[in-house]
């Protein structure tokens, strides 16, 4: 899948940008036809300790899938996008698949 990675803000190194990709090559075992990605990688400048923000919009043939994670650390936020990706895709398929 072709994934543009985006570090709001700050530089990510290419060990989490290729954290990123890995885990979310995953998501094409739910559905193939994923045309691309975009991933944005952004810091919230709260005092919270859940301060990494991942946003994550997959480009399906007729939709959109966008999902957005709160999480202490990048890499913990990746996990509970994969998640939230992997449940919209199987709907998605699900849909198409019952026209």
């Amino acid at each position: 899948m072709k994934l543009q990675i985006h570090s709001v803000h700050f530089d990510a190194d290419s060990g989490l940008t290729d954290f990123v990709q890995q885990k979310l090559n995953k998501l094409d075992t739910f559905y193939d036809r994923i045309v691309e990605g975009e991933v944005f990688l952004k810091h919230d400048n709260n005092s919270s300790t859940e301060n990494k923000i991942v946003e994550v919009k997959l480009f399906v043939p007729g939709s959109t899938l966008f999902a957005k994670e709160e999480a202490g650390t990048f890499e913990s936020a990746t996990d509970q996008i994969l998640d939230s990706m992997s449940r919209q895709l199987k709907k998605y398929k699900e849909k198409l698949s019952s026209h």
